[in-house]
Order: C-alpha cells, then sequence, then structure tokens
C-alpha cells in the first residue's frame, strides 16, 4: 500500500458499443449492442441506452433482443477497437513508463514511475488531464479510479462510471469499502460469494470482522489469507509493464453444430492458420499444440502434442492439429472447435526458417518447411469470424454483417443495416459527418465492396484524430471476445 494515490485505473465506457456510437453518428444516444449475431452469439458490449433495457454483456443474443428489440445489433470490428486502443494506450505511456494493459480498454498505470508527485492534488489533476486527452483524441469516454493500490484503483473506476474520476484517500481504504459487496473483491465470484452468504458475510465489513482464521477455515489457507488482506485494503502488486504471454489461441463456435468429417478438418486447418498469425504477431514461436472440440452434449476434450522444438509454421500446426483431430471422436456433432499453441519462445524468422532448411537437409522427415509466399500471404489475409453450415458450399452467396464496413462507388463509405432476401441496406455516413441517408441494394451489385473502418474523429476535429487513427492498423484482430463474437452469424435487424 502506498501513502498516497499514484496508481491509476482507467476503463473506457462501454467501449466496443460507444466505439461504434462514435463512428456511425446516426446511432449516438441510441441502444448498440455489440458481439455475435447467429443463433448462438452473446454479447460482448451494450451501450449505456441498451443497458437500461436490462442488456449487459455475455448476455445471449437472443435474450438481449427480447429485452431491447429495437437496439442497433453489430458485429464487431476489431481492426477499429484496436486501433482506438493504440491511441489510448500512448497517452497513458506519455503519464509513466510502467503501464500494464489488461485489455484493449483497460490498464493500471503507476503515475509516481513516470515522475507524478506523490499527493493526492497531482494524481487528481493527472486523472483529469488523462480524461480530457482521450476526449480530445478519440472522441470516447473513460472512467479513472485513483488510489494507493492496483485493487481499490479498479474498485474506485468502477464507482466512477460512466465518465467519472474517483481518487481514493490512502487511510481511508477500510471505510469506503466497509459497506460494499464481497463480490468487489478479486477472486470472490458467484460460487464463493454464495458460499460466504450461508455463512453470514455479504459486506467487506462482514469479512474483516470475522478475522483471518475464519475465513481460511471457510476457504483455505491460501484464499482466506488473501481474502483476508483484502478485506482490510491490502495490496501490494506493483504495476507490471509487460506480462508475458504463456499460450495464444482461437476458437469458433458454431451455427449449427458440425456432422461431416471433412468440414471438421477444414475448420481445424482454419484455426490453426488464425493462431499461428496470432502467434507471429505477437513475436512468439511455441512448442505445444493444442485442440480443443465441443461435442453435441457439450462435453469438452482437449488434446496436445508437444514438439521437438518451437514453431510459427502453419503448416506444422495445421498437421499437428489434424493428427489431435484423428482421436477425437466428433459422432453426433462438434458445437465449438479450438486450436491453440504453449510453450512460447521468442523467435526470429530468419533463425527459424534456417532451422527447418537444416532440419529438412539433415533428413528429417518431421521438419518444417519454410513459409512459401502463398502461406505468407495468407497470414496476412483478414482472419474470418464463426461460419454457419451454409459457408461450406462452394459458392455461397455473398453475405453483409450489420455494423460491417462497406464503400459504394457512387455513394462513398457507410456501413450495413441489414441483409436479407437477396437485399442489403446501407447507410451512407461516417465518423464526424451528420446521420446519413439509408440505400438498399442487390447483395451481389458489383458497386458494393467491404471496406476498412475510418478512424474516428475526436473532439478536436477530424485532422488529428484521423492522423492518430491512421497511425497503426493491425494485420490481424485478437481474440479478445468470445467466438461467437465473431462475424458471419446472420444478418441482424438494425434500427437505429
Amino acid at each position: 500500500m502506498r501513502s498516497a494515490p499514484t496508481i491509476l485505473h482507467l476503463d473506457m465506457d462501454a467501449f466496443y458499443a460507444a466505439a461504434e456510437q462514435a463512428a456511425k453518428p446516426s446511432l449516438r444516444g441510441k441502444a448498440v449492442v455489440v458481439g455475435g449475431l447467429g443463433p448462438r452469439g452473446v454479447v460482448a458490449t451494450a451501450s449505456y441506452e441498451a443497458r437500461r433495457f436490462g442488456v449487459h454483456s455475455a448476455m445471449p443474443m437472443a435474450q438481449a433482443r427480447r429485452l431491447a428489440p429495437n437496439a442497433a445489433y453489430l458485429v464487431p470490428r476489431f481492426t477499429l477497437y484496436r486501433a482506438v486502443s493504440d491511441r489510448v494506450m500512448e497517452l497513458l505511456g506519455r503519464l509513466s513508463p510502467l503501464v500494464e494493459p489488461l485489455s484493449l480498454d483497460e490498464a493500471f498505470v503507476d503515475l509516481e514511475a513516470g515522475g507524478t508527485p506523490a499527493t493526492s492534488a497531482a494524481a487528481r489533476a493527472a486523472g483529469v488531464r488523462l480524461r480530457e486527452d482521450i476526449r480530445t483524441a478519440t472522441g470516447l469516454t473513460g472512467s479513472v479510479g485513483l488510489a494507493g493500490s492496483k485493487m481499490l484503483a479498479k474498485i474506485a473506476s468502477e464507482q466512477a462510471k460512466p465518465d467519472g474520476l474517483v481518487l481514493m484517500e490512502p487511510g481511508t481504504e477500510r471505510d469506503r469499502l466497509a459497506p460494499m459487496s464481497v463480490r468487489v473483491l478479486p477472486g470472490v465470484g458467484p460460487a464463493t460469494g454464495e458460499h460466504l452468504r450461508r455463512a453470514g458475510m455479504t459486506t467487506v465489513a462482514h469479512l474483516a470482522e470475522a478475522g483471518e482464521d475464519e475465513l481460511v477455515r471457510l476457504l483455505g489457507r491460501a484464499h482466506g489469507t488473501a481474502l483476508y488482506r483484502m478485506a482490510l485494503g491490502h495490496d501490494d502488486r506493483p504495476v507490471v509493464a509487460e506480462r508475458d504471454a504463456k499460450s495464444v489461441s482461437v476458437e469458433d463456435t458454431f451455427d449449427t453444430d458440425l456432422h461431416d468429417r471433412v468440414r471438421v478438418r477444414t475448420e481445424v486447418d482454419r484455426l490453426a492458420e488464425r493462431c499461428v498469425r496470432r502467434l507471429r504477431a505477437g513475436g512468439h514461436s511455441g512448442r505445444t499444440i493444442v485442440l480443443k472440440v465441443r461435442r453435441y452434449d457439450f462435453s469438452t476434450l482437449t488434446r496436445s502434442e508437444t514438439l521437438r522444438g518451437p514453431t510459427d509454421d502453419p503448416a506444422v500446426v495445421r498437421e499437428a492439429a489434424g493428427r489431435l483431430l484423428e482421436s477425437v471422436d466428433t459422432t453426433g456433432g462438434v458445437r465449438l472447435l479450438g486450436v491453440g499453441v504453449s510453450g512460447l519462445a521468442d523467435y526470429t524468422q530468419e533463425d527459424l526458417f534456417a532451422q527447418a532448411a537444416t532440419a529438412a537437409a539433415a533428413g528429417d522427415p518431421a521438419a518444417p518447411e519454410p513459409a512459401g509466399e502463398a502461406e505468407a500471404a495468407a497470414a496476412d489475409a483478414e482472419e474470418p469470424g464463426p461460419r454457419a453450415e451454409a459457408a461450406a458450399e462452394p459458392h455461397p452467396a455473398r453475405r453483409w454483417s450489420a455494423g460491417q464496413d462497406v464503400r459504394h462507388a457512387v455513394y462513398g463509405p457507410g456501413w450495413v443495416q441489414g441483409s436479407g432476401v437477396g437485399r442489403v441496406t446501407v447507410r451512407f455516413e461516417q465518423p464526424g459527418s451528420p446521420p446519413g441517408r439509408v440505400r438498399t441494394f442487390r447483395v451481389d451489385d458489383e458497386d458494393l465492396s467491404p471496406s476498412e473502418p475510418l478512424p474516428l474523429v475526436g473532439a478536436d476535429g477530424p485532422e488529428r484524430s484521423a492522423a492518430a487513427g491512421q497511425s497503426s492498423w493491425p494485420a490481424t484482430r485478437p481474440n479478445d471476445l468470445s467466438p461467437e463474437a465473431g462475424a458471419g452469424g446472420g444478418a441482424a435487424r438494425s434500427r437505429p
């Protein structure tokens, strides 16, 4: 615990939904839900307008539609979110060299390491300035918590939502925490919360009063001791600028169960390619290939194979995942597939290629071949989201997802409001413009094509925001959402 509130926690407000509202002028002030649009989709983020109807993250999309039938339901656009996140993280980096990102929209900052004086006034001034800079650069809002520890700073930012700042003065922690629910403490989920409730403990004050021995008796030595310390406001974890990744994985949940064994293998190959792209984007290679299969009855099987050396070769990962699939019974149907790589190591591309070439020259039948031009091009391609069964058709009809960026040869940039019955409806507008007009086209209209997201316009106008937003479009999308939240879940009705 520090004697000054020099740890800052930033949490962007309804990040994905807010970014969509900023990018689509007709949706500002309206209920917006971002997530998977298929029958098994889940909500990734809901705007505050949608939350008034009871919609929240991790809710099944079908339930969200029943609660808020007139909301705009959109597929996530990670290219946009990553670009905005990079801009926000850049602003955090100006405050301190110690920035610990937790996700695209959340991070801790050690203000003391950045030279901010160890006083409440200086910390508050830094938080106020940060919120103003974020609004200016992106047009979005974030909530800031300031405290003497990471745990308390995160609790403070939750209290600040939306679009606020809360500073928790050191020395006041126990009084501030006492009336709060036990669920505010890290590690207290629904099961632990219910266990504590049965023991008569529903607030943090109850935990502090119960004492360490009683919590150890209820929860075990490690968890009980840690929970008692947190109830007293103690948390000595430092802000860590770099986090070592332990594994990289991707997975997809399918709208309908897969029964065709050939189709299952095709999807495994596709997931292996996506996994390798993420692996390379993080500057890693890995030794252990992992396959995850969730069957029709929700039973989940995992299989793994450890290679003799680390690899980032898509062919090697595909083949290993394929071998693992051979040991799995997919009779009855497959609901979810995933491919991952663990045992990560840093690498240089040239060293791996040289290693593969040397092994091949030595007659090693298991040696990976250096990636060719075709595989390199595939690694740079945009990764697809979950696919419905119809996607296995040799020549599927052109599909448009609600929220998708498009460009028309005549009308310019816009986004898909919905599609069906051979038609696609597009609203032509862009960040910083007035709400645009809606037009309908055939799904195969040659003048209509997918496009990249346009940069958001910050509060200081399009020039600075465009320069900031265009600086770092990522080549691949992170797997930050559940697999159900990808594109391809089917057309949605979007009523802004």
